[in-house]
């Protein structure tokens, strides 16, 4: 496989710092008391506070000892909000100056006011080539603008269950945030059951997923971000416990996107899934990101990349034989796996 290309030394440290930096913002505006509630043994952070006579709660984050050290700082930092702004447009400037291909406007816009309304904080989780892109920063590695597969979708996922569990809601209907950049929801079979939204201007989709549980792979709801989802096998594998990113757009965006190692797997079951037919240049470009991310995570993240392979190997035959399949074609590939 060919040689690896990567940022310097410099546009790691700034994205680093960028999302350092937007993780503490996101813990910045509390407006009331930090309040930790367990179910069905996880256990969540919201803010709470009151409005009249009414306690609302706001949905923070997963338990976690990053998390509780950045809520303790947040009475420090609410003072520095603006330079940490003006810090981040910095640190933006330097990725572009350092090749970053980033997003482009329109996207980083429309991921913008999707973090606003609360998308990510509340389990969505971006994947496909959106996700793939956003790796050049978390793995350090340049990408190319063939290396990185252009597409102008935003796919969404989350679990049905998680979204049910928050007992919380976006802050602004996404009906109205998608129709703000000129989306319309596409048909289907159930009109009160959309799950995906284009653009009227020209051929960009919203679509939004989840892991399917049964046989059937129906629509679900999503409670939490107010819409219905696409159920989907072997998805629930591929959003188990996402990462945040950065996106450097503006002063910066803070998204949650899959694991890199459970991507790169993931990208070889659904090759063999889309094989055929029309999916079949779909099932061209998994191969390249599964093939491009396993060369990087066999040299970077080993022990990440070997326990991610024997998680799906582990699921069943029918995993094992979709990827056996999709490896049979990328004999290099094969090599890098234990």
């Amino acid at each position: 496989m060919s040689a690896l290309k990567r940022h310097s030394p410099i546009a790691h440290s700034a994205y680093h710092d960028l999302l350092r930096s937007l993780r503490e913002e996101a813990v910045s505006d509390l407006r009331g008391t930090p309040t930790r509630v367990e179910r069905n043994g996880r256990a969540y952070w919201y803010d709470s506070y009151r409005v009249g006579s009414d306690v609302k709660k706001t949905y923070i984050g997963e338990d976690s000892s990053e998390l509780r050290e950045r809520m303790a700082r947040t009475a420090d930092m609410s003072e520095e909000r603006e330079e940490r702004r003006r810090h981040r447009a910095r640190l933006i400037r330097i990725l572009r100056a350092e090749g970053f291909l980033g997003v482009e406007a329109a996207t980083g816009s429309l991921l913008g006011a999707m973090a606003a309304a609360g998308v990510f904080r509340l389990g969505g989780t971006i994947v496909g080539t959106q996700a793939f892109r956003l790796y050049e920063g978390e793995l350090g590695v340049r990408f190319s603008f063939d290396t990185a597969a252009q597409t102008g979708d935003i796919d969404i996922a989350s679990f049905e269950r998680l979204s049910v569990a928050l007992e919380d809601t976006v802050s602004e209907p996404l009906q109205k945030v998608l129709g703000d950049f000129s989306f319309a929801p596409m048909p289907a079979l159930d009109d009160l059951k959309t799950w995906r939204w284009k653009q009227t201007r020209n051929d960009l989709l919203v679509e939004f997923l989840t892991p399917s549980f049964a046989e059937a792979e129906d629509l679900r709801p999503l409670a939490a971000l107010g819409v219905y989802a696409q159920s989907l096998h072997y998805l629930n594998y591929l959003i188990a416990e996402p990462i945040t990113a950065a996106i450097p757009y503006r002063n910066g965006v803070l998204v949650q996107i899959p694991r890199p190692e459970r991507l790169a797997i993931h990208k070889l079951i659904i090759a063999d899934r889309r094989r055929d037919g029309p999916d079949s240049l779909k099932a061209h470009k998994d191969r390249m990101q599964a093939s491009f991310l396993i060369g990087i995570l066999a040299e970077d993240r080993p022990d990440d990349l070997h326990d991610a392979f024997a998680d799906a190997m582990g699921k069943g035959p029918q995993w094992r034989d979709r990827i056996g399949a999709t490896l049979k074609r990328l004999p290099e590939v094969r090599a890098l796996l234990p």
